[in-house]
């Protein structure tokens, strides 16, 4: 790890820098920043297409800053070759720890070796990336979330349902399908057909329902690999006069989808507390740059060796308990949730 500098300005003015450029890359390379005795985290994003990657990003800037370090944010908006540039930026700059959230992660291997061969920490988060013995991955337990997605349906009396994905380039994608599809043997549900929208593109997935209504009309449940994706799919069925009429389940609990369930065009989604899965990344993350190893109990095979673990527990969400968990949990508000339903 690289020395520590010496003392950075107020955490306040480092948080609004990095906070300013929602959807852009955000960097700060002020003299100040240079001159700082701060530990400094580089901070990578596949994209901020997807709702709750915004939260994450809030939370875990706000909470590593608590802890003394400031944060440097970069968005690769779903381009690898950038977000390999943006890892090299931060090799070359020398931070004292590096949080990715990869758009492929086979593609980002030898870049991420090389962050290694420097002795940065580097920090798997939510998404995990092989074969580089990365210092940590910290997510939510995606099988128990597949497993979720498949209760919720089997709960509804589906018998033929079909998967609509994330892309396999996503490792947390093929462990979601093998929750799922465990769930679905288990219950005797017939998987039609599954398909996967490449690079998250929800478009993708309504796009499907409109080429393969013939074959939708045949499920009585479709799986979505996330809320994004479910609320495209939903939007595809209403031409066909089918939302409502086959249940669609999703994950994240984004707004939207969170307004369609207690609509009832969605059935149910899984609720993943990012507060506290960026929370405890932070927290890691600073301790890791800190020169700190991580004491867990918990390892995962990256394919070439195992490496520290922490799985948060996902939450199923549906009508019953969208008070509960989301509103009184303050992830969205009660006017948000019910906006469009009649009081």
């Amino acid at each position: 790890m690289k020395r520590l500098r010496r003392k950075f300005i107020a955490v306040a003015i480092m948080s609004a820098m990095v906070l300013s450029g929602c959807g852009e890359a955000m960097t700060n390379d002020s003299s100040e920043a240079e001159d700082s005795n701060t530990l400094e985290i580089g901070m990578c994003f596949d994209s901020f297409v997807i709702e709750r990657w915004q939260k994450d990003r809030d939370v875990f800037v706000d909470t590593a800053s608590s802890l003394g370090a400031t944060v440097n944010v970069q968005n690769a908006n779903g381009d690898v070759s950038k977000q390999i540039e943006q890892i090299q930026y931060f090799i070359d700059k020398g931070v004292d720890c590096l949080v990715i959230i990869p758009i492929d992660g086979g593609a980002l291997t030898e870049v991420v070796n090389k962050a290694k061969a420097k002795n940065i920490p580097v920090v798997c988060y939510d998404r995990l990336i092989r074969d580089v013995n990365a210092d940590l991955y910290i997510s939510f337990d995606n099988e128990m979330v597949g497993r979720m997605l498949g209760d919720a349906l089997a709960k509804q009396g589906s018998k033929k349902v079909v998967m609509i994905c994330g892309p396999n380039t996503d490792n947390n994608v093929p462990m979601v399908e093998s929750g799922f599809k465990a769930v679905m043997e288990e219950k005797g549900i017939e998987i039609l057909d599954m398909y996967n929208c490449e690079g998250w593109k929800a478009e993708l997935g309504s796009s499907y329902v409109y080429e393969n209504i013939d074959l939708i009309k045949q499920a009585d449940g479709i799986m979505c690999g996330n809320d994004d994706i479910a609320t495209a799919v939903i939007r595809a069925l209403a031409v066909s006069q089918l939302a409502g009429v086959i249940p669609v389940v999703g994950q994240d609990a984004d707004l939207t989808a969170c307004q369609h369930i207690v609509e009832g065009t969605q059935n149910m989604t899984v609720y993943k507390p990012v507060n506290k899965l960026a929370e405890q990344a932070a927290e890691l993350s600073v301790q890791l740059a800190k020169g700190k190893a991580i004491q867990t109990t918990e390892f995962i095979d990256d394919g070439t060796t195992t490496i520290p673990y922490v799985a948060v527990e996902p939450v199923a969400v549906d009508a019953a308990n969208m008070d509960e968990v989301i509103i009184e949990g303050g992830f969205h508000s009660r006017e948000d949730v019910y906006l469009n339903v009649a009081k």
